[in-house]
């Protein structure tokens, strides 16, 4: 015959009520330091930020780095920003954002963006591309179908990103800024896998509208139209502006009068008139 041996404890209700009672008190009041503790240490910071946010243009383009304006303004707030990334922002609004956060303001020339490619359809293809119409899905099957490692792919990442509508991909297969449009937020710049857009002056009447650096025998069997850097830019230019640099030219925009002379006098077409 088996015999069960049956344990009981008597629970003391009182006792345990009071340790639950002790507990639940105390995450109160840590609750409430902490809620004390962020506010008072957060909240000039969070009126900074809501101060400078009020100033910014706005846009949410994610020009700048950041995810938009208000990750931009607690950058900023922090000092962990320049305002010159902002390309958006007017001078005067950036003025008073700089002396809330406490901040240098930076003398920028305001810019506007450019394709540095003038190939398209006169740059030889790699191969038939058949997929998703991106550059960015372009450009993982063979760094995509341009024999140009710089050529612009034409699919239009470009345009999807940008804010404003100032992009758009013409008949010759090559992306185009519409500068009258263009607010310089660097939307585009940051998506383009090709990294063929770039900023320039908004003062600039002429730009070079390619980017590769090789040298003409090699640029002449992947283009058409590239850049060969013959240098014919420089020499002819009456004003000094134009340096050749990698075998591209490159302009000094403080120099340049848009006499055109470089643009007349290129062999291959590929100073545009901006």
């Amino acid at each position: 015959m088996q015999s069960m041996i049956i344990l009981s404890a008597t629970i003391q209700w009182n006792k345990v009520g009071m340790v639950l009672g002790i507990i639940a008190g105390l995450a109160i009041l840590f609750g409430i330091l902490i809620i004390v503790v962020t506010k008072v240490c957060h909240i000039e910071e969070d009126e900074k930020v809501t101060a400078i946010l009020s100033h910014l243009a706005g846009a949410n383009c994610g020009g700048c780095g950041h995810s938009g304006c208000s990750g931009f303004a607690e950058s900023l707030a922090c000092g962990k920003a320049c305002i010159g990334d902002c390309k958006v922002t007017s001078k005067e609004e950036k003025e008073i954002i700089c002396k809330i956060a406490g901040i240098e303001m930076s003398d920028d020339e305001p810019t506007v963006a450019v394709v540095r490619c003038g190939g398209g359809v006169n740059a030889v293809d790699k191969f038939d591309y058949v997929g998703y119409e991106d550059c960015i899905n372009q450009v993982v099957i063979m760094g995509g179908d341009k024999l140009c490692s710089t050529a612009c792919l034409g699919g239009g990442t470009c345009v999807k990103v940008c804010p404003v509508g100032a992009i758009k991909i013409d008949g010759d297969g090559v992306a185009h800024v519409d500068k009258s449009i263009c607010i310089s937020c660097g939307a585009c710049i940051g998506k383009c896998p090709k990294v063929v857009i770039d900023r320039i002056p908004a003062k600039a009447k002429v730009y070079v509208a390619c980017n590769n650096h090789c040298k003409a025998k090699e640029v002449m069997s992947v283009c058409k139209v590239g850049c060969i850097g013959c240098g014919m830019c420089a020499r002819s230019c009456p004003h000094g502006a134009i340096t050749m640099v990698d075998n591209i030219p490159v302009f000094d925009y403080d120099k340049c009068t848009g006499c055109m002379t470089c643009v007349e006098k290129c062999p291959r077409n590929i100073i545009k008139v901006h």
